[in-house]
């Protein structure tokens, strides 16, 4: 467990083979009561074909980071104030609105949390999908219209030809994220930005859109940031995890080792927040205590201390760096190095495989 750079750490490809590669990313706010610093120091890699999760708690920096990629934050009150966000060896912080605008819906698209209040209520969904094959790929209004059909089919819509007439109101909130689907990856994008594509769903419906998103990321090869709350929704797509907490990354790793080694304390508060279906007695959520940290004047040691049940001196004087634990696994936890003595470590920190239930 030693401490690594981000840029040199193993939990990470490498930035000259990622598709996409943000280093240092700082965002702010303007408001009337001073800046809030809802991005502090971002560092993510995907790349081509992967698919990879972004979870935690609301406010936490995941839409923020995912918009900024899409330059899609409000110009008159944020900011990147630092880093880089490279995509295919460029540096999309230097590209221009026109610029940009060819880009988004072409080579990275993104699904919105709410589909009833991206989609155009004044458009019928086949023209709202046929305008962006028209804009992108050049194609006639009929071409567009035959391949709208056939993605409206792809994307599992039954009677396309009838839905292409139809506007938004008259789909069913499963049906409105399929189309959101559609319009997302009708030009195959290299990367999409999935924000809580399932949130409003209810569970048979989420487990349909996540199929498809699988089975077309497989079909085109796409690559994938699944923004996300829901532990559920991650174990079912992601490969490789990152958690989020106001607003920095503190622990990052393969799917099995945020679910059954986690060396962040927040990490294990969201993984015993999850309801357990297996429980033979009724039990009270569990909630992590406390609030998250005010964004406007951040803390100078570890944002997440306050509400740590494991935070000693030094995770109040010091923010702590990323901390390299085996192979991908990487943890910003000053009880996650190397010379930390044991016996200040928590039981499940130590633990080869966790199994909440050992830890009640």
């Amino acid at each position: 467990m030693t401490e690594t750079k981000p840029n040199e750490m193993t939990g990470t490809p490498a930035a000259e083979d990622a598709l996409l590669s943000i280093r240092d990313l700082h965002v702010e706010f303007k408001t009337y009561g001073g800046s809030i610093r809802a991005v502090r120091g971002v560092d993510l890699d995907v790349a081509a074909g992967e698919c990879i999760a972004v979870v935690g708690e609301s406010g936490c920096g995941k839409s923020v980071t995912a918009k900024s990629i899409l330059q899609l934050l409000p110009s008159h009150n944020s900011e990147v104030t630092g880093g880089q966000i490279i995509f295919d060896n460029v540096d999309l912080l230097q590209y221009n609105d026109r610029e940009m605008q060819k880009l988004r819906g072409n080579k990275i698209s993104m699904i919105f949390q709410d589909p009833m209040t991206s989609l155009n209520p004044t458009m019928t969904v086949g023209r709202q999908i046929a305008e962006v094959l028209i804009k992108h790929q050049h194609l006639s209004r009929e071409e567009a219209r035959k391949k709208t059909i056939e993605y409206l089919a792809m994307v599992g819509i039954a009677n396309p030809e009838k839905r292409y007439k139809e506007y938004p109101d008259r789909l069913s909130g499963g049906m409105r994220q399929r189309v959101m689907i559609a319009i997302a990856m009708c030009c195959n994008p290299r990367l999409l930005l999935a924000d809580e594509p399932t949130t409003a769903l209810d569970v048979t419906i989420q487990a349909q859109i996540l199929d498809l998103m699988r089975g077309l990321q497989q079909q085109f090869n796409t690559a994938i940031i699944l923004i996300t709350h829901d532990l559920g929704v991650v174990a079912n797509m992601a490969r490789r995890v990152l958690v989020f907490y106001a607003g920095k990354v503190v622990e990052e790793g393969m799917a099995d080792d945020i679910f059954y080694r986690p060396r962040h304390p927040y990490t294990w508060g969201l993984i015993k927040s999850m309801p357990r279906l297996n429980s033979e007695k009724k039990e009270d959520l569990v909630s992590i205590e406390g609030t998250p940290p005010d964004l406007f004047a951040p803390p100078k040691g570890c944002a997440f201390a306050a509400r740590c049940d494991h935070a000693i001196q030094l995770c109040l004087e010091k923010d702590p760096p990323m901390f390299n634990i085996e192979g991908r696994h990487c943890a910003a936890c000053w009880l996650a190095m190397e010379n930390m003595p044991d016996a200040l470590r928590p039981a499940w920190m130590k633990a080869e495989k966790v199994n909440v239930e050992d830890f009640d």
